[in-house]
């Protein structure tokens, strides 16, 4: 503002002495803005302060200390597998060809300013499958034209009667406790889930185990949902139990059509991402005596998420179950492309 005001008086044809004692500044400083707005116009108006020493890094040094934070200290002929700050730090001063002076908190600081944080490292498993791209290609077409005709298949455990750790509302230091098993004499079952993409609707049965006359009963209580007669889809992973000749004849037969997502892929199948909010909600921090009682939960879970598809909490345990399963190398929808490794 006081700049501003320099150059108005100048412009009114004040010198400046007298422009000095209306802004109560030094004459130098008033000549030194005047001479400023001769140079670059306007942009005098920002004095740019800095305070503090100059400084030592320079853009291009930033740059190299973020690409080396993102870098394998192995691949830089470090015998670890991970940087700590220090270790970071000491090493970007001894490094061939520059010399890096920075500390720990500064470093810390400039790795925050460029996004760069210390996170768990994930895994995948990238699909092998030769048929990838025809089978993704299939999901996404029948998906995109018959989405009220299109449903999921999957199995879902195993779900074995133990006391499980979750999280819950207590008094502050007097967490709920669940009792701890070494002794599983209950036996595992196996959830049959099947789910409706047009409909938004989930159901399922438990069983004893995997195998293709289960699916064959799951496929036809799929089949019995559109009872027109049209065709409909399903998608389903690759297990040997989706796949026995009884089960391709019978689809065959009832205008089913079975569409296996590629190996290794099983984020291409839909209903994966609702298996985390069931595993959220009836799971975890339980304690049920036997199979009957899981079962029941899991089926008064059901019938209470089918009429609250849109419950926020639903639909933030499915984004977040769809988010980790599409972390793997696979992703083809909705997620960030992978950039390749220096």
């Amino acid at each position: 503002y006081r700049r501003a005001m320099m150059l108005l008086a100048s412009a009114g044809g004040n010198r400046v002495p007298v422009i000095a004692q209306l802004v109560a500044a030094d004459e130098d400083t008033v000549r030194d803005v005047i001479h400023r707005f001769n140079e670059i116009g306007l942009a005098c108006l920002d004095p740019r302060w800095a305070g503090g020493r100059p400084r030592l890094l320079s853009d291009d040094d930033e740059d190299f200390v973020a690409a080396t934070a993102t870098s394998r200290p192995d691949k830089l002929g470090q015998p670890f597998t991970r940087w700590s700050l220090r270790k970071l730090a000491v090493y970007l001063r001894k490094v061939h060809g520059r010399v890096i002076r920075i500390g720990r908190e500064t470093l810390r600081c400039l790795l925050a300013r460029r996004g760069i944080t210390f996170q768990r490292t994930k895994t995948w498993k990238e699909s092998t499958d030769p048929e990838r791209d025809a089978k993704l290609d299939r999901i996404e077409h029948v998906l995109e034209q018959f989405p009220d005709r299109v449903f999921a298949f999957d199995e879902f455990g195993p779900l074995g009667i133990r006391p499980t750790a979750g999280s819950c509302w207590a008094e502050r230091t007097r967490p709920d406790r669940v009792p701890a098993t070494y002794h599983r004499t209950h036996g595992v079952r196996y959830f049959h889930g099947c789910y409706s993409v047009g409909d938004d609707t989930f159901w399922g049965v438990n069983r004893r185990k995997k195998g293709a006359v289960n699916t064959l009963a799951a496929l036809k209580s799929i089949r019995a949902a559109r009872s027109d007669g049209a065709p409909v889809y399903v998608i389903l992973d690759n297990l040997s139990a989706h796949k026995g000749a009884d089960i391709r004849r019978w689809a065959k037969k009832s205008k089913v059509e079975l569409c296996f997502t590629p190996t290794y892929a099983s984020w291409a199948n839909p209903i994966e991402a609702h298996f985390g909010p069931l595993r959220q909600f009836t799971i975890a921090n339980s304690n049920y005596p036997n199979h009957t009682v899981q079962t029941r939960a899991l089926h008064a879970y059901l019938r209470w998420r089918n009429a609250n598809t849109r419950h926020r909490d639903i639909l933030a345990a499915e984004r977040k179950e769809r988010a980790r399963i599409r972390s793997e190398k696979g992703i083809r929808w909705g997620g960030r492309p992978l950039t390749a490794a220096a």
